[in-house]
């Protein structure tokens, strides 16, 4: 059963609370703290990224830099220097963005999007938060000749090899498959196995896929996410930190000696993803620092005055 984890307080009253469950490993790779249903799978959405972007590099995929490995696992804003990756990445494979399956949008930052507009823009895949992710999976397909038209069929040699490498990182038994929003299978995975594999992601070799993944996140906490967005403001004040957010309130990270994290708010609200990651990421030991401070309990606004707080509910973590 979930718990509470996140409240809302404005004006002195607590408005409203957000539940869910939530998982810190210690380093052998053991919960330190279990809250709620941290061994029940659910769909970690974007959270799987950087497991999908492992099985490219498993199956030849060689990014030109990290940032076009960064950009494979990327839930990114559309702006002007995601878009650019993603059409480099496209053209340096020979195609071009209708190759791409996932839905047609606009870019999902404010300033991007309202460019966009005013250009008589036209929704296009290559602006849809995952089109990093489907241009690195042709250019897989490209190199190992796999069939590039249905690539997001289950049955696909490059999902099944999708599904073998989740498996092997989380070592959670296969259950049936769901679809994500960007219309790839997705494998669910409890919040333990997820925790887990982002442990093995941020200490693994230098030279293996895991960690090469786990360094590209860490150098480009921008280009996987956007401008102001709660991967890169996280990741900028804790150095080391690798994460990932998953839609729906889901999120995963992990530090340098392997303690790690994951945890699913139930609502998804977004309000209560930062709170509840700085909250944890105290509890795993980071150096504390007044960026974090910054962070860690965001105002509720009354007009312009701050009236409440968005705070992880005393005592629980």
């Amino acid at each position: 059963m979930s718990v509470e984890l996140v409240e809302v307080v404005r004006s002195g009253f607590r408005e409203c609370v957000h539940r869910g469950s939530a998982v810190i490993l210690a380093t052998d790779g053991e919960p330190s703290l279990a809250l709620g249903e941290v061994h029940v799978p659910i769909f970690p959405r974007s959270t799987n990224k950087p497991m999908q972007a492992i099985t490219l590099l498993r199956n030849g995929f060689e990014p030109l830099d990290d940032a076009e490995l960064a950009i494979a696992t990327a839930s990114h804003y559309g702006e002007q220097d995601h878009v650019a990756l993603v059409r480099r990445l496209l053209d340096r494979f020979g195609f071009n963005e209708k190759a791409l399956e996932c839905p047609p949008d606009l870019p999902s930052d404010e300033r991007a999007r309202a460019a966009a507009l005013a250009g008589s823009v036209e929704p296009s895949p290559v602006y849809m938060n995952c089109s990093g992710k489907h241009a690195a999976m042709l250019a897989t397909c490209a190199i190992n000749g796999w069939p590039t038209e249905g690539y997001l069929d289950k049955a696909h040699p490059l999902q099944q090899s999708v599904i073998a490498t989740i498996t092997d990182l989380t070592g959670e038994p296969e259950t049936d498959l769901g679809i994500d929003g960007c219309g790839l299978p997705i494998v669910p995975v409890s919040l333990v196995n997820l925790a887990r594999a982002f442990a093995i992601m941020a200490t693994a070799d230098p030279e293996a896929p895991e960690r090469r993944v786990a360094d590209a996140i860490r150098a480009h906490p921008r280009v996987i996410s956007g401008t102001k967005a709660p991967d890169l403001l996280t990741m900028q004040a804790t150095p080391g930190l690798v994460c990932k957010i998953g839609a729906d309130g889901v999120h995963a990270g992990a530090l340098p000696d392997g303690t790690a994290f994951a945890y699913k708010i139930d609502d998804g609200h977004d309000r209560a993803r930062i709170p509840l990651t700085l909250a944890i990421l105290h509890r795993m030991g980071i150096d504390w620092t007044d960026a974090h401070t910054e962070l860690a309990a965001p105002a509720v606004l009354g007009g312009s005055a701050r009236v409440g707080v968005i705070r992880t509910i005393p005592g629980v973590l």
